[in-house]
């Protein structure tokens, strides 16, 4: 999906907006953003055209000049594409080099460990 390749860092923080409120006019993310961020409402506004100009969001005319936005691209859609774009860029598509690294890296509980475990028992 074209789109979701696409989605710029500060989109993203856009995006997840829509998806904890699924439909929103730009009021309603502006509120929120200008809560957790120093971005300005125009700025806001700009990131929701190019979501819509890249297809990430639609537009529906509520008004003479008013939209609601819904998400096209969903929440699992760009999870996915972004953990098998970092996947690839930093351990060239092996989750065994991932997963080998981050245990090094990081000391797992017996909890974590049995926990991981049941998982691969569970997809083998």
């Amino acid at each position: 999906m074209e789109a979701v390749s696409q989605i710029t860092e500060s989109e993203l923080e856009v995006m997840k907006i829509f998806w904890e409120l699924g439909r929103a006019t730009s009021s309603k993310v502006i509120e929120r953003l200008i809560q957790t961020t120093d971005w300005k409402p125009k700025t806001i506004q700009t990131l929701i055209t190019r979501l819509v100009a890249k297809g990430a969001i639609s537009a529906e005319k509520i008004n003479n000049k008013s939209y609601i936005y819904s998400p096209i691209v969903t929440e699992e859609q760009y999870k996915s594409y972004a953990n098998k774009s970092f996947l690839h860029k930093l351990y060239n598509g092996s989750v065994n080099l991932m997963l080998t690294s981050f245990i090094k890296d990081h000391k797992l509980s017996k909890k974590d460990i049995e926990s991981l475990k049941k998982l691969l028992d569970e997809e083998g």
